[in-house]
């Protein structure tokens, strides 16, 4: 193809032809120039996996221990033995305080004294009277010869009769002495304080020689001794009474304490309150223990600790599914279509958590949508240009 010169044509169509040249060359240029960029999009690839749903605490819960006791003597007294410190630990029934009790040990030592008393008595009296039985018989054969008088007979065997009665009589003496030895056992052990299961020392309130009392009804006290076992514990949460049908016991769940960054500890659901917490200016709760499954002595919990709960009421595996975070408002996406144009499509979602909703219908696997939907310019019909997604720290 040739061009005619300029030379043979006529000036006034010269001018025209170089306006149009230049006029087209502005317009390629500002249509260069101000041509859109393409927008920098994160794209999530639609995969199949596990999806879980999950119900959580609406307000944060607390760690505690399966197993406290808060322990005061049964008796008031004086403290004369403090034999454990805060941290320490301790074994089942090993004595932890014990007040003053010299007198009731002196009673005690009074009362083994009587016994021993008691049974040298016995073994006294109760010989007289088999004696004097042995003699009732032998008078009884002498009267039958007629050696003897009925008269001497009767008093024979009327000794005999009255000997076995003081002998039953200090039998029951030694009865009554036992039973004031147990009284005063009772009486030192309401002095003793002793560990009724295997755990660690919490908290002391008292010192030597300071005056220990129980706690009289209805008027609480500070406890003398507080015992906690961390060989046990769960999370005690409140949880939505919307969501308490979905809740059964034994159900797995996943504990995460605000203590341990990214720490997730597995549990089961111990027990379900029988009753919804009413409270003013609260949602309606339902309080639900969750108990720790594995816990290794390394982890150092403490009773106290802040926790949150996901507990899972239904899994499915090997279905299609896509990021939450996906999802826009009406179960939407924004699909990467094969030209680089965004294209919104619907889907019908099924099981969904913060992590992940299975797609039922509006997607394959393997398409490609979009996760950044924060960013400017990202909507349906923009072109767009994938970012590789940073990994999460």
């Amino acid at each position: 193809m040739t061009f005619p010169q300029l030379g043979s044509i006529p000036s006034k169509y010269k001018k025209i032809a170089i306006i149009a040249i230049v006029a087209i060359a502005l317009v390629i240029g500002v249509g260069f120039f101000t041509r859109s960029k393409p927008v920098a999009v994160v794209l999530q690839k639609v995969e199949r996996g596990t999806v879980e749903a999950s119900v959580s605490n609406t307000r944060a819960g607390t760690v505690n221990a399966c197993r406290r006791a808060k322990m005061s003597p049964p008796a008031g007294g004086q403290i004369a033995k403090l034999l454990v410190k805060k941290g320490q630990r301790v074994h089942k029934g090993q004595v932890l305080l014990e007040l003053w009790s010299n007198d009731l040990r002196a009673q005690e030592r009074l009362s083994q004294e009587q016994l021993s008393t008691a049974m040298t008595r016995v073994q006294e009296v109760c010989t007289l009277a088999e004696a004097a039985q042995r003699e009732a018989v032998r008078s009884q054969e002498l009267k039958d010869k007629g050696f003897i008088s009925p008269q001497l007979l009767d008093r024979a065997v009327t000794d005999a009769a009255s000997r076995k009665a003081s002998c039953e009589a200090a039998r029951g003496d030694i009865e009554q002495s036992k039973s004031r030895i147990a009284l005063a056992q009772a009486g030192l052990d309401r002095m003793v304080l002793k560990a009724p299961f295997d755990g660690i020392v919490a908290d002391i309130s008292g010192e030597l020689g300071e005056y220990a009392t129980p706690s009289p009804p209805g008027i609480p006290t500070l406890p003398a001794i507080d015992l906690i076992d961390d060989s046990c514990m769960y999370v005690s949460a409140p949880i939505d009474e919307v969501d308490a049908p979905k809740l059964k016991l034994g159900q797995s769940s996943r504990i995460t304490l605000d203590a341990m960054k990214g720490r997730t500890f597995p549990g089961k659901v111990r027990r379900i309150a029988p009753y919804v917490l009413d409270l003013e200016k609260q949602a309606r709760t339902v309080e639900v223990e969750v108990e720790f499954s594995e816990l290794a002595k390394s982890e150092n919990l403490l009773v106290g600790y802040s926790a949150d709960v996901e507990i899972l009421y239904a899994s499915r595996e090997r279905v299609v599914r896509v990021p939450t975070q996906t999802l826009m408002e009406g179960n939407r996406v924004l699909l990467y279509g094969s030209n680089g144009v965004l294209e919104e499509r619907k889907v019908t979602t099924g099981l969904s958590n913060w992590e992940y909703a299975e797609v039922l219908s509006g997607l394959a696997e393997g398409d490609q949508v979009v996760s950044s939907l924060d960013r400017a310019g990202v909507k349906a019909g923009a072109r767009v240009a994938p970012e590789e997604a940073k990994p999460a720290k």
